[in-house]
């Protein structure tokens, strides 16, 4: 067969073959990925990437001075009283810092009158304290903020949890929603019938932050907030592996700096005795929050399976993580995590469908398959493992590596069963031309025998002399059409089919041979008895005849 034959009909069948179940494939693995079904395994994706890369280092602009388990135990206070808290502020800004945030809800009065107004004068007088407050929703009427607060620096602490618990997003800016729950006082942070969103603590203590840097945040032609050339795109309803993220508000994939050693930190009582670097406060954003257990203020991360003794992550150490994603965003172009439009990552998908159908369509070892898909899932994996680590781009690894295995599977299917039939095709054929050339034969051998017997009956009617014993035969054989491939592997499945049509020919035409020879014996046997016969009638008549002349 000419190779640009050959050519011509294998570019067909990857068209039909392999761009077809690809196609076909790829609309199922997105219809699956729509309805939420490849949500979980994406996510569990996306948590391995997140263990995996390599940790930043601490990031020195920030400080979380935690409220621990001997600070409770050393003051004999819990909750912290608001005239410690008011000390530690006092002390904080003795050192001149750039912004302090105040995760830590204050609205029901904890200790003296005395410490409460000291406290709110604090907060009131200052222009770098933010106090936090947590927004009202269906189940929940919300947290005030410490009363007396500017409204201006009031932010709000929630943090978006996944259908796990685990925390994989931030809000920077939202609005309190509406409540079922009687509302007892209203405040900045239920009132839905404001006009501008809130935004959250991390976001604004980031923006305090900037703003002496001379880093101003400005909005896009989409609404999409940017820092000079450091866009922060939202999430959509639907972006990367969330097949629905509920994000009303404005919303980004939080980028965790490390699970342990994000920012430097340090305890109350460290701050509150003096030994604390006063370089650690000074110009930094200072976060304070509940680093204790009986808090109760942990979440889970996608650090939370990385080894068995790691705990969930303190929520004041989360909003630092938050703090310094944005600020490092704006400052150090520090790539914020991003997926591809929906069209784009379909075109991923199936473009790791038609990779699969491929290696299937080109390979017919099963050796060389089998270790061909896992080598190629572990370079499509380390493809998306570089890119989120380098360009924070979140590729649909899952999906992709499904419809992989997927085409690979079902082309290899049909691919088998397409030579299959292929081969049933040369099979028969060559097994018919072995039997026509048999029939050839066997017509050609039954004339000559023909022959041969009235040859017989001739010369015994004219000389009445004994049978002519002999049998003449004729062996003919015609072999089938010799077909040659360009392509070896085609060759040799011929060569294959070819021998298998010989070998079932060969057994059959033995037992037909087999058959024939007793048939034939079993004539030969009635001839002879026959001939036989007619010899003694001959003899008889013969000897008779004498008689009557004699």
């Amino acid at each position: 067969m000419p190779f640009s034959l050959f050519r011509e009909r294998s570019l067909k069948q990857f068209g039909r073959s392999v761009l077809l179940t690809s196609l076909v494939l790829t609309g199922l693995v997105a219809v699956s990925r729509e309805l939420g079904l490849l949500e979980s395994m994406e996510l569990s994706a996306y948590d391995q990437f997140v263990r995996m890369q390599p940790a930043d280092p601490i990031d020195q602009r920030i400080l979380v001075v935690g409220i621990s388990e001997d600070d409770f135990q050393a003051r004999q206070e819990y909750p912290i009283e608001d005239g410690t808290l008011a000390d530690l502020l006092v002390k904080l800004k003795s050192y001149n810092p750039r912004a302090i945030g105040l995760d830590i809800a204050r609205d029901i009065p904890q200790g003296s009158e005395t410490g409460r107004s000291r406290l709110i004068n604090l907060l009131q007088e200052s222009d770098r304290i933010v106090s936090a407050c947590l927004l009202s929703s269906a189940q929940d009427s919300g947290v005030p903020p410490i009363p007396g607060a500017d409204p201006e620096l009031v932010g709000f602490a929630d943090l978006p949890q996944d259908f796990d618990g685990r925390i994989r997003r931030s809000i920077l800016i939202s609005s309190p929603g509406e409540t079922t729950e009687p509302i007892q006082v209203s405040h900045l942070c239920n009132d839905v019938d404001a006009s501008d969103g809130l935004l959250s603590l991390s976001f604004l203590l980031s923006l305090i932050y900037l703003e002496q840097e001379n880093v101003a945040i400005d909005e896009t032609q989409q609404g999409y907030f940017i820092f000079e050339d450091t866009v922060l795109t939202p999430l959509f309803e639907r972006s990367g592996g969330y097949a629905r993220t509920g994000a009303s508000d404005y919303q980004t994939m939080l980028d965790y700096r490390s699970a342990r050693q994000a920012v430097r930190q340090v305890s109350l009582g460290d701050v509150l005795n003096d030994t604390v670097d006063p370089t650690w406060i000074r110009d930094r954003v200072v976060l304070i929050g509940n680093t204790s257990q009986i808090s109760n203020d942990f979440f889970l991360t996608p650090y939370e399976d990385a080894s068995k003794d790691f705990r969930e992550m303190a929520g004041v150490v989360i909003h630092a993580q938050i703090v310094s994603q944005l600020i490092s965003a704006a400052l150090d172009n520090r790539p914020l995590i991003h997926s591809w439009p929906e069209v784009l990552e379909i075109s991923w998908i199936f473009v790791g469908a038609v990779v699969g159908g491929s290696l299937a369509f080109y390979n017919r070892r099963l050796v060389i398959f089998v270790f061909g898909c896992v080598g190629l899932i572990f370079a499509y994996w380390g493809v998306c493992f570089v890119l989120f680590f380098s360009q924070g781009l979140w590729l649909p690894f899952v999906p992709s590596a499904i419809a992989f295995v997927l085409s690979a599977i079902g082309v290899g299917i049909l691919d088998r069963a397409h030579e299959g039939g292929y081969a049933q095709a040369i099979y028969q054929q060559l097994r018919e031309q072995k039997g026509t050339s048999t029939a050839s034969s066997a017509r050609s051998q039954g004339y000559l025998e023909d022959l041969v017997h009235r040859a017989r009956l001739i010369r015994q009617q004219r000389e009445g002399e004994a049978l002519w014993h002999s049998e003449a035969t004729l062996d003919i054989e015609t072999d089938p059409n010799s077909v040659r491939f360009e392509s070896p592997e085609m060759q040799d499945l011929y060569e294959r089919i070819k021998a298998k049509a010989q070998r079932d020919w060969e057994e059959a035409h033995a037992a037909e041979k087999k058959e024939q020879a007793q048939r034939k014996a079993w004539v030969q046997q009635q001839r002879i008895q026959a001939l036989l016969g007619r010899a003694r009638m001959v003899r008889e008549t013969t000897s008779r005849t004498i008689e009557e002349i004699e």
